[in-house]
């Protein structure tokens, strides 16, 4: 099964064009049903996709999700899903990808996860939406893509926001329909609840609170496990299973972004961070930081001009 890490190798994957950024992506259906694979077989990908289809006939399925709503639909896709899809050529409407970095380099959508669940891949209902639904998220993306192909310098500032507004819509309507239906009985499945749970757990684990002690085993798949209630090796199998990665190395993409936000948007001092993220030395955290991100935290802070 293909595993794209980047927008750029997904692009390939499914027979389109290059992004014109790495982080982030806007497209409308339409423009690519010249050259798209109408029939993609399973992929996983590293991403969040949040897309709007207003037409388009054919047959795909987003992680555990095998049935769309007939009518207007907003979707997401969100890291490790299993994807594919045998569309027919008359797709309409938009999408937008955005990875990590994304998130970390923008304050408006700190704490994305938790504030907005429907991104998480347990939570990632398709919704069906009414005409004049369409027109409110039709406006978002058309703004989105005027800025993204603009020559403005401040264009990711204008996204950010027009993101920002998009997801806080979609919450609204995701909240109604949470409120009058029941969810399917496979978003309830225990593995999607645990991974679920387990995200959850590592992002508070490492909140920054001056109160909290130092505590390496943060790191460790045994300290979730035994949080969850369940035995280390059963958590790895159900991550595995779901993500394609360990839980290990979930543990350490979640820090990394972390690290990379603290990075971009606070002044803290490399050592401060280090601490924060419950390394016992900066020298071990620039250590992993550098395995991960292929650069120092320094090198990447300066890329930034913070």
């Amino acid at each position: 099964m293909d595993h794209f890490r980047t927008i750029e190798a997904y692009c390939k994957g499914i027979g389109i064009s290059k992004p014109k950024h790495s982080e982030f992506d806007i497209r409308r259906f339409k423009d690519n049903m010249k050259t798209i694979n109408l029939k993609q077989p399973p992929f996983r990908h590293e991403f969040y996709g949040i897309a709007i289809k207003v037409a388009g006939g054919g047959k795909a399925v987003s992680g555990h999700h095998t049935d769309f709503p007939k009518g207007y639909t907003i979707f997401f896709n969100s890291p490790f899903q299993i994807l594919y899809w045998d569309i027919l050529p008359d797709w309409e409407g938009y999408y937008i990808l955005f990875n990590q970095d994304f998130i970390s380099n923008s304050p408006a959508l700190h704490n994305i996860l938790n504030r907005f669940p429907f991104l998480k891949i347990e939570k990632d209902i398709p919704l069906e939406i009414e005409q004049n639904q369409v027109d409110e998220v039709m406006g978002i993306y058309d703004n989105i893509y005027e800025e993204y192909h603009s020559n403005h310098d401040d264009k990711f500032q204008i996204i950010e926001s027009n993101v920002l507004l998009l997801l806080n819509y979609i919450k609204r309507y995701f909240k109604k329909v949470d409120e009058s239906l029941n969810v399917s009985e496979e978003v309830r499945k225990t593995d999607l609840k645990i991974l679920g749970r387990f995200q959850s757990l590592i992002e508070t684990s490492f909140y920054i609170n001056k109160e909290s002690s130092f505590n390496s085993k943060l790191h460790s798949t045994s300290y979730y496990a035994d949080r969850l209630n369940i035995h280390p090796n059963h958590l790895n199998r159900i991550i595995k299973q779901i993500t394609g990665q360990t839980a290990k190395q979930l543990i350490q993409v979640q820090v990394l972004n972390l690290a990379k936000s603290r990075l971009i948007n606070t002044n803290l001092s490399i050592k401060e961070i280090a601490y924060s993220l419950h390394y016992e030395s900066p020298n071990n955290f620039s250590a992993f930081f550098k395995r991960l991100a292929k650069k120092t935290p320094n090198n990447y802070r300066k890329e930034y001009n913070i």
